[in-house]
């Protein structure tokens, strides 16, 4: 086993280590190489290179933050908003957005309200911002996964030499959390802080999918049943694995898979009185739901999932019309139309949305025109479980901030020996696609990092 120099000596650099090479680490390393040569900043990760996950979220058009106004933006952070509301007050929407263009990448506003890049593109940013740190004489080390503390303090890591000791001043944690953890985010930290004493929430995933519960007496596709991770998901979760069967039809699971529905709306209340209600869209999968809408929701299906095994959300498949001009529109005569026809002429209600009627609400509820009308402003869908958390695109739980002071850093327990800061998605908070994770995870980056000079006193 290799062991690096001893900690700092006077008259030499601090060393600082950062472990995690995704944005908020990268920032974290901005944020202390601007105190040049008093320190010495490196930057590990277990991946071959850095911001694996930046990049695929690029892949659809890089959203860097958004554009709302403050109180609706700290708003969709939910239950940790004050937590997180110092640290996206000092670098917020318009922060981000002038960092990006120091960089050379100019932002813009899309209708949604939401913030690009103007070439779509994370792939230049990243470029730029490396080249920036390299400039700033930041080192990298690839390909070291941490393993933890030795029993002198120093930082253990395995890498491609073998196993490594490497002794620091101060060290930041941006490990990210559970999901797509092959690009490197995979939870593995969470027992090597739970053995030093740190406090932490269970990590769950968020901006997922879910399973639907399949309609009673209906045959559902194969790939719906429960297999071991379903099981496992729901012991932990309930204490016990799921006997209602999940999916679709197969019909409908066959045709209907992949494909979106535009132009809906969700609500959602949940047993403590938490509310949702929003208009967009999301996919059929085939065995639930899932995309953009669904996200938005999910924390709130998540929970409500946990605490009473199912959660019903009401689905309103044309939201721009009223209750009273539905029923009025299925309840014309329709001759001898089928009722698919009728739909499709009297309210363009065809497609998914169509078969979604059909696949929720039994023969008798379909030809009743007050049962349907209603079905069509508000039909229950009914979902199982949320999809396994490698799949998600983000993950709640984590370190608490009640185990973290303002500069988050851990308070410290009596087994760690260097001060050790947090940041980025491994910290106990969530929030939806639209920005929000990204300039959550930058902002407490650079907390983290303004938090090591402070510790120093630079």
């Amino acid at each position: 086993m290799n062991t690096s120099l001893s900690p700092t000596k006077p008259n030499q650099p601090l060393r600082v280590a950062v472990i995690g090479g995704g944005p908020a680490g990268l920032m974290a390393a901005e944020v202390l190489a601007g105190a040049g040569a008093a320190l010495a900043v490196t930057v590990y990760d277990t991946m071959p290179s850095v911001g694996r996950k930046f990049l695929l979220a690029g892949k659809g058009g890089l959203n860097l933050t958004h554009s709302e106004a403050a109180p609706a933006f700290m708003s969709r952070y939910g239950e940790r908003s004050a937590q997180l509301q110092p640290l996206i007050a000092a670098f917020g929407p318009a922060e981000l957005r002038a960092w990006a263009e120091a960089l050379g990448v100019e932002t813009f506003v899309g209708s949604s309200g939401r913030v690009f890049p103007k070439d779509m593109k994370a792939a230049p940013l990243l470029r730029a911002w490396l080249q920036r740190l390299r400039s700033a004489g930041v080192q990298f080390s690839m390909r070291h996964r941490w393993l933890g503390w030795a029993d002198d303090g120093a930082l253990k890591f395995s890498c491609p030499t073998g196993e490594v000791e490497v002794a620091f001043d101060a060290v930041v944690l941006a490990l990210g959390g559970a999901s797509w953890s092959r690009l490197g985010s995979d939870g593995a930290w969470v027992q090597l802080l739970a053995a030093r004493g740190v406090a932490l929430a269970p990590l769950q995933p968020s901006n997922c999918g879910f399973d639907v519960a399949a309609r009673p007496g209906s045959e559902v596709h194969e790939s719906a049943q429960p297999g071991e991770t379903r099981r496992e998901f729901f012991k932990e979760l309930l204490g016990q694995a799921p006997t209602t069967p999940t999916g679709w039809t197969a019909h409908f699971s066959s045709r209907f898979a992949g494909q979106p529905f535009k132009s809906v709306a969700i609500s959602f209340t949940d047993s403590r009185g938490r509310s949702f209600s929003r208009k967009g869209e999301f996919v059929a999968t085939a065995t639930g739901v899932e995309g953009s809408l669904v996200y938005a929701v999910s924390s709130l299906l998540r929970d409500e999932i946990a605490a009473h095994g199912s959660a019903t959300f009401l689905l309103d498949l044309l939201p721009d019309k009223s209750p009273e001009q539905v029923l009025v529109e299925v309840r014309h005569p329709r001759g001898s139309r089928s009722l698919s026809s009728h739909l499709k002429s009297r309210l363009n209600l065809d497609g998914i949305k169509a078969a979604m009627l059909y696949e929720v609400l039994g023969k008798d509820a379909i030809a009743d025109p007050v049962q349907l009308a209603a079905a069509i402003k508000a039909l229950p869908v009914r979902v199982l479980a949320a999809r396994p958390i490698d799949e998600a695109i983000s993950s709640a739980g984590g370190v608490l901030f009640e185990a973290v002071g303002a500069q988050l850093q851990l308070q410290k327990p009596a087994a760690l020996s260097q001060p050790v800061f947090c940041a980025g998605e491994m910290l106990d908070w969530e929030a939806p696609t639209g920005g929000y994770l990204l300039n959550a995870c930058l902002a407490s980056g650079r907390a983290a990092g303004h938090g090591v000079l402070g510790h120093f006193g630079l």
